[in-house]
């Protein structure tokens, strides 16, 4: 009996070797992979597989073989290591990732034969695929697409006989026309496999919510929002879209300060919305993008809360649970209104509230106005807003503010953006007795024409504030229009023109309006395709009198629909006219050559016979068709398909043979 001894090293194969090609086309894949999933990678592991993988290639063309155990073993625990102290785990989104592209390109350094090809080439297919874990959006899918051609041309090369003969084009066309007749079934299934209301799995998202807005804010911590011009939300209105001065997207307002930020307060997060008058409504469609969060920006003032969400006292809303894809809420809002006319007492000591020591010099200016106005509260408010238009500027990149944030600001820098403004205004709100609070969210962003709906940028975050007046309840004052009218009246883009936004090529109007006609692009993208759920699904065959598709509609439809499709193209393969291979066609041609000097080919006979029948009848060219029959034989019978140097001089002779008739 043979022992059984394990060993990491692989024994013999019978599989052929892997050909330049073949290799070329399976580094290409691994390369497609890595492209994909660049955006997420920890920034020193691209590039380190992109050395791995242009190293593994140059040592093949170089006539290397695989790497040996003592090489590989190490890299994989050191991939292995480097993923786990980077992000604590193995298990995750990120980390799984991570490690499945690097193991990716390490199989490179073991690929050699036909057997190795096959598994990575199915394996690159897998984490392709689990790039739409982290986008879906068109872009990302088009090179997910992408990425499946030299897949498919790899498979392909390896049942060629000699692919390095192959000219490149050819490697790559039949895979595209395969692909192009794949296409009416992948609609077909796209639309009428049953699609599930929840994922067969789920896996662990990022915490850090990806709109930038937070549940704090303190001056400086905005900047890197006001900077991405990545879509945040984008807004179909019913009727005529409301003014850019009333486009305020309310997000979180925070009554608490403790001298260097603000944030919520949670005494009061439980009671029920606050009451609002209105005299008409404004009705909307607002498609979010994922924010990993709960919080929906929503036009300002929210009336109703939308499906799927719930009002605070506040009139904040928040979704049921977290948003981790692009989602649609319906909408209705009041952009004139009166909210809280009657304010509680506890109420009003929240938004009263100052922390004990900061800013002296701002509390002595406030209780100046507190005195000269009485009991005229709108002109201590005007009167704020009059110091910050006359004295204050605008800009992205203020100078840092010292230990008392609020006199630094008012008192000695005196420039900033929204988050600088809001905030020391609502300090001397509070500080003249006047209750105040911030309001963060979304303000402005691009109608777009084409398309009627309204973009809204992250970089078109905003901060503001509101004050309590008697008899009018939380009115809105927004202290950078004061300083900056062009933020509200024209957006944010107008506002950071050369005032510390990032300038140059990027912010160049033609630049900026087709990024944002491209965006039509995508809206439809995110709604036909992204958004296109287990509801929407139902409703297909809703023209057809069926109210609601039930599973087994659907599949039954899938499945009539995919056997026609199935017939439809036996039907084409079975009466296709058959033409052969290339070596046939120029067979063809000289059966026609000599038909033509009067030696045809009889049924049933075979090219050997027949060449030699005509090289009898015609001795003139009896050396031309004796080499002719031993070249034509050995290229169809002497391999598994003519080698493609054989096929040219084949069709080569066949057109210098002048064949002429033989007279008696």
């Amino acid at each position: 009996m043979t022992g059984f001894r394990p060993s990491l090293r692989r024994g013999p194969t019978s599989e052929p070797v892997l050909g330049k090609r073949s290799f070329d086309l399976l580094c290409l894949t691994m390369g497609f992979v890595l492209l994909v999933h660049a955006a997420h990678l920890p920034w020193w592991l691209t590039p380190t597989l992109a050395i791995i993988l242009v190293a593994r290639w140059q040592q093949r063309r170089s006539g290397g073989r695989n790497a040996p155990i003592w090489i590989k073993l190490p890299l994989i625990g050191l991939l292995l290591g480097a993923i786990i102290v980077q992000n604590g785990t193995l298990f995750g989104r990120e980390p799984g990732s991570a490690f499945a592209v690097g193991l990716l390109v390490l199989k490179l350094l073991e690929s050699e034969h036909r057997r190795d090809a096959r598994v990575g080439v199915a394996f690159a297919c897998f984490a392709l695929m689990s790039a739409l874990l982290f986008d879906q959006g068109l872009v990302a899918s088009f090179f997910v697409c992408l990425g499946i051609v030299p897949a498919l041309a790899t498979l392909r090369s390896l049942e060629e006989v000699e692919p390095e003969a192959t000219p490149w084009k050819r490697e790559f066309t039949p895979v595209l026309l395969a692909l192009l007749a794949a296409v009416p079934l992948s609609l077909f299934a796209f639309l009428f496999v049953p699609r599930l209301s929840t994922p067969l799995w789920g896996t662990p998202q990022n915490a850090e919510a990806t709109t930038g807005l937070s549940n704090r804010l303190a001056p400086g911590d905005m900047i890197d929002l006001m900077t991405d011009d990545t879509p945040a939300l984008r807004v179909s209105f019913v009727g005529a879209p409301p003014p850019n001065t009333a486009r305020y997207f309310r997000a979180f307002t925070m009554q608490w300060f403790d001298g260097r930020a603000w944030m919520p307060g949670f005494r009061h997060a439980n009671r029920p919305p606050s009451n609002a008058e209105y005299a008409s409504r404004t009705a909307y469609q607002l498609s979010l993008e994922p924010t990993h969060d709960r919080v929906v920006p929503m036009l300002d003032l929210p009336i109703e809360a939308p499906a799927d969400t719930v009002m605070r006292a506040d009139h904040t809303v928040l979704a049921t649970k977290r948003i981790d894809e692009v989602t649609t809420f319906a909408g209705l809002a009041a952009t004139s209104y009166r909210l809280e006319a009657t304010l509680d007492e506890a109420v009003r000591e929240e938004n009263l509230q100052l922390p004990a020591g900061v800013g002296p010099r701002a509390r002595a200016l406030a209780a100046s106005w507190a005195q000269r106005y009485g009991d005229d509260r709108a002109a201590i408010a005007r009167a704020a807003l009059a110091l910050f238009h006359t004295d204050f500027s605008y800009t992205l990149a203020p100078a840092p503010l010292g230990r008392d944030r609020i006199d630094d600001f008012l008192f000695a820098t005196r420039e900033g953006y929204c988050e600088h403004y809001a905030s020391a205004f609502t300090f001397l709100m509070r500080a003249a007795g006047l209750p105040a609070r911030v309001v963060t969210g979304y303000q402005g962003g691009y109608w777009n024409r084409t398309a009627n709906y309204l973009l809204v940028r992250r970089s078109d975050a905003h901060a503001w504030s509101e004050v309590w007046l008697a008899g009018r309840g939380w009115v809105r004052f927004d202290p950078t229009a004061a300083v900056r009218p062009e933020r509200v009246q024209l957006g944010a883009a107008a506002a950071n023109a050369g005032h510390g936004g990032d300038g140059g090529l990027f912010d160049m109007p033609w630049l900026r309006d087709f990024r944002d006609r491209w965006d039509v692009v995508n809206q439809w993208w995110n709604r036909g395709v992204i958004g296109f759920d287990a509801l929407r699904q139902q409703g297909l065959l809703q023209p057809f009198g069926i109210a609601r598709a039930e599973v087994s509609e659907l599949a039954m439809i899938f499945a009539l629909g995919c056997a026609l499709l199935v017939a439809v193209a036996l039907g084409w393969a079975l009466f296709q006219r058959r033409e052969g291979d290339a070596l046939d066609a120029s067979m063809h041609r000289l059966q026609r050559k000599l038909a033509r000097v009067g030696v045809s080919r009889r049924p049933g006979e075979g090219p050997r016979h027949f060449l030699a029948r005509a090289a009898r009848a015609l001795p003139g060219h009896r050396n031309a068709l004796e080499r002719l029959s031993e070249l034509y034989l050995r290229s169809r019978y002497g391999h598994d398909e003519p080698p493609p140097e054989s096929v040219i001089r084949f069709r080569r002779e066949v057109k210098e043979l002048k064949a002429r008739r033989v007279v008696k």
